[in-house]
């Protein structure tokens, strides 16, 4: 049977949270958070049948074949094991690989899904993963572990700017994934003249960090600004065989507002796969 760690409670817990939100005054704003409660305890279910059914190794996506999890350390996780996660990375994160960075840095690493996939991708590559989850810094490494790569990963807690000038000189891609800091994490330009960036952008109203770092980085790189997109793809057999509205909620990622990307190549490498896309 389903337990609580992928997500599932009881329907009466499930009833109790929808009659509370219900309770509130009537707006459009309360139905979309019913909704979206729902949506999610239908996604944890989906996620124990697929599991349960096919076990934990990715379908497809740059990563496929990676002997992943049964769920992730936060946000949503059938996209991840279906490998249409970030749809809208797949040619940047192909192009990176192409690249043969010396090194990775995955700033906000969650679980190991880009850590543990870009090492097995680029096996002449260093791989750093940091996060200042205990839970998540404990599930990368046993993720690397079971997929062999254990010995290129170097696993961290935080990263601060002054930490970029570890990797001076070095080859080195930064995919920076930190909730809504990293207007503050990639607050001088100069430091990351020669490195290559993807970042995702939490933009709010009223802040648009995508705009602030692509104004920030102009000088010394070049950057184009990606917008989240469902893509196509192949569903495996199991997820074909249930209703449309499961198969829709099998590859939400749960976004609550627009994330794009800021994708920025350093001008002073221009001619790698990465700048070429931009």
């Amino acid at each position: 049977m389903p337990t609580p760690e992928f997500g599932i409670v009881p329907p009466d817990r499930v009833r109790a949270d929808v009659r509370r939100l219900l309770e509130r005054a009537p707006t459009f704003e309360s139905i979309y958070e019913v909704l979206r409660l729902l949506a999610k305890h239908r996604s944890h279910m989906i996620q124990w049948d697929l599991v349960s059914q096919c076990g934990s190794k990715v379908f497809g996506g740059p990563f496929a074949g990676m002997d992943f999890i049964d769920r992730s350390s936060e946000g949503c996780h059938v996209p991840k094991l279906l490998g249409c996660y970030e749809n809208e990375l797949h040619p940047f994160i192909e192009a990176a690989i192409e690249a043969g960075y010396d090194e990775v840095v995955n700033i906000g690493c969650a679980e190991g899904y880009y850590a543990c996939g870009f090492a097995l991708r680029m096996p002449s590559a260093r791989v750093y993963a940091f996060d200042i989850d205990p839970k998540a810094r404990d599930m990368v490494a046993a993720v690397c572990e079971r997929n062999g790569v254990a010995e290129r990963v170097t696993v961290g807690e935080t990263f601060s700017t002054e930490s970029f000038a570890r990797f001076a000189g070095r080859r080195a891609l930064f995919l920076i994934d930190i909730e809504g800091n990293e207007a503050g994490l990639v607050s001088d330009a100069q430091a990351l003249r020669g490195f290559d960036l993807i970042i995702e952008c939490h933009d709010a109203p009223g802040k648009p960090i995508s705009a602030e770092l692509q104004a920030r980085l102009d000088a010394t790189h070049a950057t184009r600004l990606v917008a989240n997109s469902s893509g196509s793809i192949t569903l495996p057999p199991m997820i074909r065989s249930l209703g449309h509205l499961d198969q829709l909620l099998a590859v939400w990622e749960w976004r609550e507002r627009l994330t794009p990307w800021l994708v920025a190549a350093a001008r002073q490498t221009t001619d790698s796969p990465l700048a070429r896309l931009l």
